[in-house]
């Protein structure tokens, strides 16, 4: 094809229609297919008839929906920053380069996330069990009461399942942008009489910025999209500890799958990833900031 004397090269897009046919299909028409139900209802007289924004406006006002939300919310405060400080100080003794056995410590540190997170959550499920597992053993050794999946601990529970799963993860993102900076650099900073300490806040933690912002994105999405762990735990705790809106994901799940309003979760999935993506952007945005400086 030639245009304005010029012929186009199709070679290029011809590598990339097999990736484009899988995004529109896996990625596109389902977001798109959402939204179109969503303005719908499904009406046990009539059938499924057009309601505009009516999902929306009760989802606003749903009780469930914003109880989770706040859940998720407190869970990616306190969970997000304890993960990612470890991942961090793990990376930063690795390319140290004074940590023994350095191989097997990155291997073993990363293998978790290697673990699916229904095997993880079930290893985990049975250590915290009350009358079984390492916390039941504790119990009838000093003769204590010690519940981890009591209702008022069973989020840092959660919490600390998720960041068994991915520190490991997240430490080989800052471990790799440590190993760009070239250790002459290093070196001349010993040189010039700066201390250790002093070589990891003027030279290593500004390199970190960049990969702290990915991954700070990365756990706040995989936060507001907590699903597994929870699940899993329900069948496994005392009593109702683990409701069906415990999560958004939960929620639109249950609702979808147990309640038959696949119309109504679709408008929850969309309002949480908007929700969602606005937290990304801001937190990308306050990072290229940042970077400018």
């Amino acid at each position: 094809m030639k245009r304005g004397g010029r012929s186009w090269d199709w070679r290029g897009w011809k590598f990339m229609l097999p990736f484009a046919l899988v995004f529109i299909f896996v990625f596109i028409v389902p977001i798109v297919y959402a939204i179109w139900i969503s303005f719908y209802q499904k009406r046990m007289v009539g059938g499924t008839v057009f309601v505009g924004l009516a999902n929306y406006i009760r989802l606003m006002q749903d009780a469930q929906f914003w109880d989770s939300v706040r859940r998720v919310a407190l869970f990616t405060v306190v969970q997000v920053p304890i993960m990612l400080f470890l991942a961090a100080a793990m990376a930063l003794a690795l390319d140290s380069m004074k940590l023994h056995g350095s191989r097997f410590f990155r291997i073993s540190t990363f293998l978790p996330y290697a673990v699916p997170a229904v095997v993880s959550t079930l290893i985990w499920g049975f250590v915290y069990g009350a009358k079984y597992g390492l916390v039941g053993s504790i119990n009838n050794v000093f003769g204590s009461d010690l519940n981890v999946l009591a209702p008022s601990v069973l989020l840092a529970a959660i919490g600390n399942i998720v960041t068994w799963e991915f520190t490991g993860y997240n430490m080989l993102i800052f471990y790799s942008s440590l190993s760009t900076i070239p250790h002459s650099l290093y070196e001349a900073a010993s040189i010039d009489g700066a201390s250790e300490w002093q070589i990891v806040r003027r030279i290593k933690l500004p390199e970190l910025r960049g990969s702290l912002a990915i991954t700070v994105i990365f756990s706040i999405i995989g936060s507001f999209q907590l699903f597994n762990e929870p699940s899993i735990l329900q069948n496994m705790v005392p009593g109702n500890s683990v409701t069906t809106y415990y999560t958004p994901n939960m929620y639109a799940y249950n609702l979808s799958f147990s309640g038959n309003q696949s119309n109504y979760a679709a408008a929850l999935a969309i309002v949480m990833a908007i929700i969602t993506m606005s937290i990304a952007y801001v937190v990308q945005l306050r990072s290229m900031r940042e970077q400018m400086k």
